[in-house]
């Protein structure tokens, strides 16, 4: 898993009010430390999800972000020189945290299984996004209805899912227990069979547990829709 790439910690422009301190914030000093930093930088980024899941990308104002993160208004712009490199750096962690937890399950030894790598895959990528709807608003509905300038970034987040899938499709094809498909398309087919799942059990409850859908979209994959 790649390590998060940090905007630099460098104070943007900062409007007139901000030294002044949010009617519910608190009057910080700035971290120092880079230790601070992070920890800084998470609270904003944790208080930024909650508002963005909530108004959207457009509704949202750095007021109400610093007001969640019960942080003075300026004291945001230390840390993100503005709302849309805050959205960027926040696409950014949680796709890098949907694959780690993806690596995380591939990490556990397979059963001898052919299904069990798609599986765990699957399977993890639905627990994660049933575990924080958040995201799901986050990544399906804001990020590609603010166009090319999150539409690119996003591709790009994803184009990193899809390549982890394309790995186990590769060695399921060198071991022979799948056919040999092109990985890359099939990986495509899966990701995006996956994310739209993902995104209409955030719509629609069906009620059904992830590990249910995750089997049921591997049987797909695996199996088609023909008797056998």
């Amino acid at each position: 898993m790649a390590v998060r790439t940090s905007l630099a910690d460098r104070r943007g422009p900062v409007p007139s009010s901000a030294g002044r301190t949010a009617r519910s914030g608190r009057g910080v000093r700035r971290a120092m430390s880079e230790q601070e930093k992070e920890q800084r930088r998470g609270e904003i980024l944790a208080a930024a999800k909650k508002v963005f899941a909530a108004k959207g990308f457009h509704g949202t104002t750095i007021a109400e972000i610093a007001k969640t993160a019960r942080l003075s208004y300026g004291s945001i712009y230390w840390y993100f020189d503005s709302k849309d490199a805050l959205f960027h750096e926040l696409m950014e962690t949680e796709g890098q945290a949907l694959r780690r937890h993806v690596h995380e399950a591939l990490a556990t030894p397979a059963d001898g299984d052919p299904a069990a790598p798609f599986q765990a895959a699957v399977r993890a990528t639905f627990e994660f996004f049933e575990s924080d709807r958040a995201l799901v608003k986050l990544l399906f509905r804001d990020s590609y209805a603010l166009g090319d300038r999150f539409e690119k970034h996003l591709f790009g987040i994803f184009e990193g899912f899809i390549g982890d899938i394309e790995a186990i499709v590769t060695d399921a094809e060198r071991r022979g227990v799948v056919v040999g498909y092109p990985p890359r398309l099939v990986a495509v087919s899966v990701g995006a069979l996956v994310g739209q799942i993902a995104h209409r059990r955030v719509v629609t409850d069906d009620g059904m547990p992830a590990a249910v859908v995750a089997d049921f979209v591997v049987s797909l994959l695996l199996n088609g829709l023909l008797p056998r």
